[in-house]
């Protein structure tokens, strides 16, 4: 037991770190009576089990704040995986999940591909500690070990899937212990569509209990010192140069940069709160455009990107913190001619289809529009907001097709009907793009990883963009190289090409639909 304990201590360099009464034994797996309950089992079960284990409000919740579409299951990654990220990027906060084994180890791994360095805490679970609430108390048990003031700030624990629809009550754990800020959240994937919605889930979560810190008595001041000017809070991640550009322009105005949120520490809560505005460059932090409302905060949508883009949220930013129109217009005009001349330098020729799952979606396709390119599509996994509605008719009259809520059938379907000369998308489109010979982006690694605020949004596309449609011609190339090779199970060289399966795979593919029908509807539980 020992050696096994010892196998599995915290370490700051790798993987998976159980803690607890049963730190042990890593979890059998979720139990047989629960297997069904998951992103991976029936939703409406899932649904239906968590409001039965009384978790009605939390699931109200949801659906008022993360609205689905067209499809009830995420089609990109696990959605902890976004508040996973966030936890794991600040400053003296530990995270602890509790979820099935498989989902831990996925999420651990993918987390530390992304260039995590600290460990994430483990809480495992079997059917007899899930129905009796040993669970519970073993979280809690994991939360006093994890809960070091000369180590951590907060701590994080996260329920995932089967945790959520059984009722582990995390709104029950201490507020604190020993000055350490304990936050709890549920991020299944039956109730949260999306990664980039649920950095949200922990944002919000944290703005609302460090408003309350703040309502109490003094907090801590920001590590950097306190700002001389009202501030605006960035409201969504961005690449770090783009707070940069953005306090550029606000400076005219009497206004500076404040913190971005997701923050990196906890006293940077303190600031973002203690602002003039907030500006929602994602428009769908639902639970923390809340707290902003709460502390009385005025909302700012869309943001600094184009001639058009800029210019009006820099109008809108002056009017919602009083700035004097001769001041604001200082700015408008500058960014004004800084975009107009770089546009003038940076031009994008080819017909263009557009997806992704970050929220910045409509952001890149009005840069896009802008610097001449031939937009036919947008998909975005997220929702349509009140703080996205200008986007949405700005892109609306320009002739561009927008989907919120997109499944991957509508990008797919996209592509085949406007033959784009570039897909950008998820990795399934940019896969099948390529297999058309079709120059193709991953949205996530190569486009939302840039600038895209002010004239250096206009000058970080084009390059990359035009360099990719250019390679029309290595394509072609690659598909004469490989012409009757075949393709799907027949593709190589064979003495005797193998016989055609797709028959068996139709009637497999009906069983499995109907076995997931049942579990949808509660007729049984099971993989």
């Amino acid at each position: 037991m020992d050696d096994l304990r010892k196998e599995f201590e915290l370490d700051d360099a790798n993987g998976i770190a159980p803690v607890g009464n049963d730190a042990a034994v890593l979890a059998d797996g979720v139990a047989e009576d629960t297997s069904g309950i998951g992103c991976h089992g029936g939703v409406k079960l899932s649904k239906a089990a968590a409001r039965a284990a009384g978790q009605g409000e939390l699931m109200d919740r949801f659906e008022a704040d993360y609205p689905k579409g067209p499809h009830d299951q995420p089609q990109s990654m696990c959605p902890a995986f976004g508040s996973l990220r966030v936890g794991l990027r600040m400053r003296r906060v530990a995270t602890i999940l509790s979820g099935s084994a498989c989902c831990v180890y996925g999420l651990t791994f993918t987390s530390h591909f992304y260039g995590a360095k600290r460990s994430v805490g483990y809480v495992p679970f079997s059917s007899e500690t899930l129905v009796t609430g040993k669970l519970y108390e073993d979280i809690v048990e994991a939360v006093h070990q994890m809960a070091d003031p000369e180590k951590f700030d907060a701590v994080v624990v996260t329920n995932l899937c089967v945790p959520s629809a059984s009722g582990v009550p995390l709104r029950m754990l201490p507020r604190e212990i020993d000055g350490v800020r304990i936050v709890g959240i549920d991020v299944p994937g039956f109730g949260v569509p999306t990664h980039a919605e649920a950095k949200d889930v922990l944002s919000g979560a944290m703005l609302a209990y460090a408003r309350q810190e703040i309502g109490e008595g003094p907090v801590q001041r920001p590590r950097g010192g306190l700002k001389d000017r009202p501030t605006v809070t960035l409201l969504g991640e961005m690449f770090p140069v783009d707070p940069v550009v953005i306090g550029g322009m606000l400076e005219p105005m009497g206004l500076a940069a404040g913190p971005t949120v997701p923050v990196r520490e906890w006293r940077e809560l303190y600031s973002a709160l203690d602002c003039a505005a907030v500006a929602a460059i994602h428009p769908f932090y639902t639970a923390s455009i809340r707290e902003f409302q709460a502390a009385g905060r005025p909302i700012v949508g869309s943001a600094p990107v184009g001639i058009d883009g800029t210019d009006a949220w820099l109008k809108a930013i002056g009017d919602s913190c009083n700035v004097p129109e001769a001041k604001t217009n200082i700015s408008r005009n500058a960014m004004r001619g800084a975009i107009k001349a770089a546009l003038a330098e940076h031009r994008i020729n080819g017909r263009i289809t557009l997806s992704g799952y970050e929220g910045s979606e409509l952001l890149v396709a009005r840069l896009l529009v802008e610097l001449g390119a031939d937009l036919r599509y947008v998909g975005t996994a997220c929702p349509k907001t009140p703080y996205n509605r200008e986007d949405a008719e700005w892109l609306a009259a320009h002739g561009v097709e927008l989907r919120f809520r997109a499944s991957l059938e509508q990008d797919l379907a996209a592509f085949q009907e406007f033959k784009p000369d570039l897909a950008i998308g998820t990795t399934p489109v940019v896969q099948k793009a390529k297999e058309s010979a079709t120059p193709a982006l991953y949205f996530t690694n190569l486009i939302s990883a840039r600038p895209l605020m002010g004239p250096a949004g206009v000058a970080s596309l084009p390059a990359v963009i035009n360099a990719a449609i250019g390679n029309k011609d290595r394509f072609l190339t690659m598909n004469a190289f490989f012409e009757g090779v075949g393709s799907g199970d027949s593709a190589g060289i064979w003495e005797n090409v193998p016989e055609d399966r797709s028959a068996y795979r139709k009637k497999f593919a009906a069983k499995v639909k109907q076995s997931r029908n049942a579990v949808d509807n509660g007729e049984s539980v099971g993989c």
